[in-house]
């Protein structure tokens, strides 16, 4: 099923904060890690555009299991026989793959990049390793990963579900959730539910914060400051 991409009124409002905003945000909202994935490097800033420059789309998802082993606590498979995971990439989104964790395979290299970008992904995020770092770059995609390998994903994973919630350390990123993907501070997950409440809440938190910066910067403490504008 296709995946609803947000409106651009909604992208020009998210587009003006950053990843620690969005953190914050979610943090009062309680949700888990306040939808961080953590450890993430990114790998290939999109050609072109500087690095500052933040991408926001709704996750699509794709879960490796291992090649061989029990999957008892996986989800049902759902990849069609004959079809190939990657080529079930949904456009417009930002494609999160979750590999188990120890392996010391690639999940992602060069091809199956280069297949999400002529699908019209706008970013992967890889719960995991990738390789191929210069075909990978050759995407223009922005790519994060944890790590790096030069096995390929057959070595010891194969894809197993695309579509399904991940739980990642903690992290639930749901298909449809939207995706922040900051350069500077990192990838965050905003529950597709709690969208509105967060651009409700940001403009608020940051305020909040610049009063704060401003009072310690002319000598207050910061147990004043807090006290003053965050209550």
């Amino acid at each position: 099923m296709a995946t609803s991409r947000p409106t651009k009124d909604l992208l020009q409002k998210l587009g003006k904060y950053t990843a620690c905003d969005i953190a914050d945000a979610l943090l009062k909202l309680k949700v888990p890690n306040a939808g961080f994935l953590a450890d993430l490097k990114l790998f290939t800033p999109p050609y072109g555009s500087p690095r500052s420059e933040i991408t926001i789309a709704p996750a699509s998802t794709v879960l490796f299991a291992p090649k061989t082993g029990a999957t008892a606590n996986y989800p049902d498979a759902n990849i069609p026989s004959g079809k190939h995971y990657v080529d079930l990439t949904q456009p417009e989104t930002i494609v999160v793959m979750k590999q188990p964790e120890g392996q010391k395979c690639a999940v992602l290299g060069g091809i199956m990049a280069l297949r999400m970008k002529v699908l019209n992904a706008k970013g992967v995020v890889i719960c995991g390793r990738a390789r191929d770092i210069v075909e990978l770059e050759s995407t223009g995609l922005p790519i994060w990963a944890k790590a790096l390998s030069i096995v390929g994903a057959g070595a010891e994973s194969k894809p197993h579900a695309v579509q399904v919630p991940l739980d990642i350390e903690g992290t639930i990123v749901e298909p449809g959730d939207l995706v922040f993907s900051d350069p500077t501070n990192g990838v965050v997950v905003i529950p597709q539910k709690q969208v509105a409440e967060v651009i409700s809440l940001l403009p608020r938190l940051v305020e909040a914060d610049d009063r704060v910066k401003d009072d310690v910067a002319k000598g207050m403490t910061v147990q004043e400051a807090f006290k003053k504008h965050r209550g």
